[in-house]
């Protein structure tokens, strides 16, 4: 069973709603399925490091072996939890995760919003229910994020830095940077971005690039970050 992988970029391609990336491993090339946003970053130059690290759900049908593969463990566990649900197939799980975070679907099935997860392709009422019932009854279904992101003045001003700081984080993790190393990193960023908000807040430097720059800048020149 491939649980997770590390590689080079060797192609990507979109077929339908579906998203494909081609990663060498060891010489070896690995077809795995991702989520439209981590697609959009690697085909606009987004994310560019050469090596990428992806966490793997293998599925085995009859004589095909299929891989679907996600920046966080965290999106890992959750499509798994979602193909635990009866009915439910690994196409429902990726269009639920391409269109809401983590997040938002639990928000949706805490608060029990029907029309949200029905609003994802292919999931009808019946489904809709089943989705709210069995993920209610999970112990381990909560609502996840780093918590200095959650009490952060500007992250509950700012929905736009918010997303942007989240794709920082699965980012980060991409390229092999700890947990601990990005928790200490945000206080960090949030901090600086704080300090230059007028600036920053200029339609025009408003970026997934600037702040991943901003991030890089720290790590490069503190080493002992994660110490």
């Amino acid at each position: 069973m491939i649980s997770w992988i590390k590689g080079e970029l060797v192609d990507l391609w979109q077929t339908n709603n579906k998203f494909y990336i081609v990663i060498n491993c060891q010489g070896l090339g690995y077809e795995i399925q991702i989520l439209e946003s981590i697609y959009i970053k690697l085909k606009t130059n987004e994310i560019t490091n050469q090596s990428l690290v992806f966490w793997l759900k293998h599925i085995k049908k009859e004589e095909s072996d299929y891989l679907y593969g996600f920046i966080s463990k965290d999106q890992k566990d959750f499509f798994t939890e979602i193909l635990n649900i009866k009915g439910l197939g690994s196409q429902i799980g990726m269009a639920l995760l391409n269109k809401f975070s983590i997040d938002e679907i639990i928000n949706a099935i805490d608060s029990k919003d029907k029309k949200l997860i029905s609003s994802v392709q292919g999931v009808g009422q019946k489904m809709t229910e089943r989705i709210i019932l069995e993920l209610k009854n999970k112990s381990n279904m909560r609502i996840k994020g780093n918590e200095e992101l959650k009490k952060s003045n500007l992250l509950k001003e700012n929905n736009e830095i918010n997303s942007i700081l989240q794709d920082i984080d699965l980012t980060l993790q991409s390229l092999n940077y700890t947990n601990k190393e990005i928790k200490k990193l945000f206080p960090i960023l949030i901090k600086e971005i704080n300090k230059n908000k007028n600036s920053i807040l200029e339609k025009d430097k408003i970026s997934f690039e600037y702040i991943l720059k901003l991030a890089m800048n720290h790590l490069d020149n503190n080493s002992n970050l994660g110490q």
